[in-house]
């Protein structure tokens, strides 16, 4: 709590608020239209869902807690899956089903407490689960770097290493703020290259076309439930998406934590676990309705607080609305949609490999015995069933990839004597 310039509840002035508000949407501004770009889904529904989920966050836990919830990569990799299958309708629903997940776990916290979590989600699970959600998606990266139209292209090769190198230096060397959003400015440079790129080499890599065309102001393409799609039940979505919201869990409860740390609070108590829980999942439920990604809580917004020590809800607040609005900006939706793969690919490779390395850095700080033949076959089983994509197929019913490695994971941990 040293050197605190604006407590939880203190609101800067509205001038100063603006600036703050906009610093968090840049922080979290990559990562969240990354997600739907890869999965395939408006980005402007993306942003419109983080903001309001944001919103509805900081009502239930009482603006309390300052957390920002933007898409969540944990997901990416069963989404692209059910979006061949069952469409964007598929993936509401596990979206929807995720945050169901979540508001019955907070129920059972309530009454029961949270000790019960770590019994069915131990370190030897959640690690080598987090690595599977990381490396299951390295084709998809690699893919968009090299590949144009299924064939090897060293172009694309170039922009994408391009993109790499900036966010790996804007990671390492950039100062202050610009640290904090080295994946915002690592699109900016990769993006910047391919238009240079292109001129020179007069190859059509960024297509502008729908940004002239485009309107200011412009309703996202919301998929909205009764709406815009009939009802269908897809239990191919329900079973593969709901177990993950279990992983992304873990990374909730990491974040309150570290927002624990930096406040000198204790949000496990006031508001509450069961209230930052409902938030989470009322916030993937709101994105669901809205056919945009599942949302979590953000480590960047968090590193964002930890170098300005500035943790008013109001700020957070701000960059909800803000981002609410961008929304509707019909050509910066445009805009975000002509970056080309490579760049995102760049990116990609960056994100996907930090994601798996924080799986493996759960099991270093925790100590995992890899002696104990128990732990050993658990996350052995977990990683290659995992990465390789082992399928539960039962009739149209279908458990891939992350779901069916976690139920695997569950299972042998229960099961496997201690010795």
């Amino acid at each position: 709590m040293n050197n605190v310039k604006y407590d939880v509840h203190e609101r800067p002035a509205s001038g100063l608020l603006i600036g703050l508000s906009f610093q968090h949407l840049f922080a979290m501004f990559g990562a969240t239209v990354l997600v739907p770009i890869l999965v395939g889904i408006d980005p402007a529904i993306a942003l419109f869902s983080s903001g309001l989920g944001t919103l509805a966050h900081l009502s239930v836990t009482q603006y309390k807690i300052p957390a920002y919830m933007g898409s969540s990569f944990a997901y990416i990799a069963t989404m692209q899956t059910l979006m061949k299958t069952g469409g964007i309708a598929a993936v509401a629903q596990g979206a929807i089903a995720g945050g169901l997940v979540y508001l019955l776990v907070a129920l059972a916290v309530r009454f029961a407490g949270n000790a019960w979590i770590d019994k069915i989600l131990p370190p030897v699970v959640v690690g080598p689960i987090i690595m599977v959600i990381g490396l299951s998606l390295a084709t998809t990266a690699v893919n968009d770097v090299m590949l144009k139209d299924g064939s090897y292209n060293f172009t694309y090769l170039l922009i994408g290493m391009v993109t790499l190198l900036a966010v790996i230096l804007f990671n390492i060397y950039g100062k202050k703020i610009i640290g904090i959003i080295p994946v915002l400015l690592g699109l900016i440079v990769g993006y910047l290259f391919a238009l240079v790129i292109g001129l020179l080499t007069k190859q059509n890599i960024i297509d502008f076309s729908d940004v002239v065309s485009s309107s200011w102001f412009s309703v996202p393409d919301f998929d909205i439930l009764f709406l815009d799609y009939s009802f269908k039940f897809y239990p191919s979505a329900v079973l593969t998406m709901a177990p993950i919201a279990f992983v992304t869990m873990t990374e909730h409860f990491g974040h309150v934590m570290v927002l624990n740390s930096l406040t000198g609070r204790d949000f496990f108590k006031d508001p509450g676990l069961d209230r930052t829980l409902t938030g989470d999942g009322l916030a993937q439920i709101i994105a669901g309705v809205f056919g945009a990604p599942p949302v979590t809580s953000y480590g960047e917004n968090i590193g964002v607080m930890a170098l300005n020590k500035i943790y008013s809800v109001y700020v957070i607040a701000g960059a909800a609305f803000i981002a609410v609005i961008m929304s509707f900006i019909g050509k910066v939706s445009a805009l975000l949609s002509s970056i080309p793969a490579p760049v995102i690919g760049g990116i990609s490779i960056a994100l996907f490999g930090v994601i798996a390395s924080s799986g493996l850095k759960i099991l270093i700080e925790n100590k995992v015995d890899f002696d104990n033949k128990k732990n050993l076959l658990i996350a052995s089983v977990i990683l290659v069933s995992g990465i390789g994509g082992l399928m539960l197929q039962i009739k149209g019913l279908q458990i891939t990839g992350v779901a069916f490695s976690t139920l695997l994971g569950v299972l042998l941990y229960q099961i496997l004597p201690d010795k």
